[in-house]
Formats: structure tokens, C-alpha cells, sequence
């Protein structure tokens, strides 16, 4: 079985989604093998999105995964890559598909509800990065 990172970010927090959101997922027939809300530290999110240090909306992305309170996931099933992106939508809101979690709540690029890591070598350094001995 394939495992992913999901990180349902702050604006789905404060906005109440969390139940709405893992409903999808389950649904979908993934499931929930590790869920922890989280206050996201500075070194963990470098560390996290390290291949956009020094672009323009870096600084911007981090003040907002700062902002609250986040639920990190790690997610299984059969394609659980694919499948959970699928269900997030496009990054970009005004690109992502009606019936997605981007394409129903979302509103901004930065504010965009979730993340879903973009493949499986990914999948693994970022749960790596955010349940390091967390067991």
C-alpha cells in the first residue's frame, strides 16, 4: 500500500473543514493510519518546503502555515498519491475542479486548504520531516 502526507492547513482549521475533508478521504477508501494537530514551528516548515526558499511568496507562505493550527495525516491506499491530489484539486483554485476540496473551499493560492505531497519519494521525506519519532 502506497502512504502519503496530507496537511489540512490552517485556513481549513479555522474554517471547520477537518470533518469534511477526512470524510473524502474515506470515502474515497484511503485511510488514516496517523493524525496530529500540530502548531507548525519555522525549521519544520523550511524543512517542508525547502525547494521554494528565496522565491518571491516563501516568506508569505510560511507567516501563513504559522498563522494556526494544522492537522498533518499520513494516508494510505492504493495509489494514495495520486488519489488524494486528485481529491485536493489543482493548486490553484480557480483551476481546480468543482467537487474538489481546492474547488469548493478554496480561495487563494497560499490559502488553499490543503497539501498533498506530489509524489512518492516526497510522500516519504515529508512524513519523515513532520512524524520524526512521533509514534
Amino acid at each position: 500500500m502506497e502512504k502519503t502526507l496530507v496537511i489540512i492547513k490552517p485556513d481549513g482549521i479555522r474554517r471547520g473543514l477537518v470533518g469534511e475533508i477526512l470524510s473524502r478521504y474515506e470515502r474515497k477508501g484511503l485511510n488514516i493510519l496517523k493524525m496530529e494537530m500540530v502548531d507548525p514551528d519555522k525549521d519544520t516548515l523550511k524543512a517542508h518546503y525547502h525547494e521554494h526558499v528565496g522565491k518571491d511568496f516563501f516568506e508569505e507562505l510560511i507567516q501563513f502555515m504559522m498563522s494556526g493550527k494544522m492537522v498533518i495525516l499520513i494516508v494510505e491506499g492504493n495509489y494514495a498519491v495520486e488519489t488524494v491530489r486528485k481529491i485536493n484539486g489543482k493548486t490553484n483554485p480557480l483551476e481546480a475542479e468543482c467537487g474538489s476540496i481546492r474547488g469548493d473551499f478554496a480561495n487563494s493560492l497560499t490559502e488553499n486548504i490543503v497539501h498533498g505531497s506530489d509524489s512518492i519519494e516526497n510522500a516519504q521525506k515529508e512524513i519523515e520531516i513532520w512524524f520524526n519519532n512521533k509514534n
